[in-house]
C-alpha cells in the first residue's frame, strides 16, 4: 500500500489505545468507519467512554471539531445556524451553526426531540445543509460521531429509522474487563490521557485514504454475497424491517475499508463478515414477538451469516 498508509493507521490505533484501553476491536471498527467515510453511532450505557473515544478521534486530526450536547430544548437552528438581525442597518447576516465543521460530536443525540434530530439528515446524507432557502456545502471531510444512551433510559427519544440508516456503523463499547478497569484507574491517576493527545493526521491524508479505499477491488462474487446477506434480512421471520439498499452500499464500502486496513487492495468474503454486524444490525427492526422474547439484532445478523453461503 502506498504513501505509508499502513504505518499511519497503526499509529492512529495506538494513539486511540492510549485513551480507550482493552478495546482493540472497537478501535478497528471506528477506523474502518473513518476510512469508508461513514458516520458513526456509539450506543451504550453512560460512563463507558463513548464521548472520550469520540474526542480522542477528533484530537488525532488537525481538523475542525465541534461538540453539541443534545438536550430536549435544543432547536434545529442551534445545530444548523440562523440569520442574525443587525438593527443598525436592518440587514441579516447568516451565522453558521456547529454543523459547519469536519468532525461533529452529537453527544447523547437521542435526548433531543425528533425535530432536532432530523436537522442532521440532509447533512449526513448529502454533505450539505439547506437553511432559510439556501444550500450551503459542508467542509470535507465531514463526519458525524453521535453517542446515545439505550432507548429505555429516562429522557430519551428513539432515533427515526431514516436517521439510523444514515449511520455507517454502530459501535458498542461495553464494560471493560476487570483487569483493564484497574489500569483505567491508574491511567487517570494524575491527569486524563486525553490531554496528552496531539494531532497525527490531517484532512488531506484522511481524504487520500478514503479515495484509496474506493479503489480497493471487489469481485462480483463478493458483491453478490453482500446482496445475499442484505436480502436475507428482508426475509427473516423475526424482522419487520430489513436492510435498505443504502445498507448494502455501506456494507460494500466498509468491506473495502476492512481490506484496506489489512493492507490488501482486494476484498474477500471474510472482510464482509468482519463488518456485517456493526454495519447492518442497527438498520434492522425486530417484530414484536422477537423483541419481547429478548432477541438481539446482532444475533439475527450472526444467524444470517451462518446460514448464507458464499457464492461461487
Amino acid at each position: 500500500m502506498e504513501n505509508g498508509f499502513p504505518n499511519k493507521l497503526a499509529e492512529l490505533k495506538a494513539h486511540l489505545a492510549k485513551v480507550i484501553l482493552g478495546k482493540s476491536e472497537v478501535l478497528e471498527e471506528l477506523i474502518i468507519a473513518l476510512l469508508s467515510g461513514d458516520h458513526i453511532l456509539m450506543e451504550d450505557v453512560p460512563g463507558v467512554g463513548k464521548t472520550t473515544l469520540a474526542k480522542a478521534l477528533a484530537k488525532s486530526f488537525s481538523a475542525d471539531f465541534k461538540r453539541v450536547q443534545f438536550t430536549p430544548d435544543l432547536l434545529p437552528t442551534d445545530v444548523l445556524g440562523s440569520s442574525i438581525y443587525n438593527p443598525r442597518d436592518g440587514s441579516f447576516t447568516f451565522k453558521e451553526g456547529p454543523i459547519f465543521t469536519n468532525i461533529l460530536l452529537a453527544d447523547e443525540i437521542n435526548r433531543a426531540s425528533p425535530r432536532t434530530q432530523s436537522s442532521l439528515l440532509e447533512a449526513m446524507s448529502e454533505r450539505q445543509a439547506s437553511i432559510e432557502g439556501k444550500t450551503y456545502p459542508l467542509p470535507a471531510p465531514f463526519l458525524v460521531i453521535a453517542t446515545e444512551n439505550p432507548i429505555d433510559f429516562h429522557g430519551t427519544y428513539p432515533l427515526p429509522e431514516a436517521q439510523l440508516d444514515r449511520f455507517g456503523v454502530r459501535i458498542n463499547l461495553g464494560y471493560p474487563a476487570k483487569e483493564v478497569e484497574v489500569e483505567v484507574l491508574y491511567s487517570q491517576f494524575h491527569h486524563h490521557p486525553l490531554d496528552d493527545l496531539e494531532p497525527i493526521l490531517d484532512c488531506a491524508t484522511i481524504l487520500a485514504m478514503q479515495t484509496a479505499v474506493r479503489a480497493v477491488r471487489v469481485d462480483r462474487r463478493v458483491a453478490r454475497y453482500i446482496i445475499d446477506l442484505v436480502d436475507a434480512t428482508r426475509r427473516h421471520a423475526s424482522l419487520r424491517l430489513g436492510s435498505s439498499p443504502r445498507g448494502a452500499l455501506i456494507l460494500f464500502r466498509t468491506a473495502q475499508a476492512h481490506a484496506f486496513l489489512e493492507s490488501r487492495d482486494y476484498t474477500i468474503p471474510e472482510d464482509v463478515k468482519a463488518v456485517a454486524i456493526p454495519t447492518l444490525a442497527h438498520r434492522l427492526a425486530l417484530d414484536t414477538k422477537a423483541k419481547y422474547a429478548g432477541l438481539a439484532k446482532e444475533d439475527v445478523v450472526r444467524e444470517i451469516l451462518a446460514q448464507t453461503p458464499v457464492g461461487v
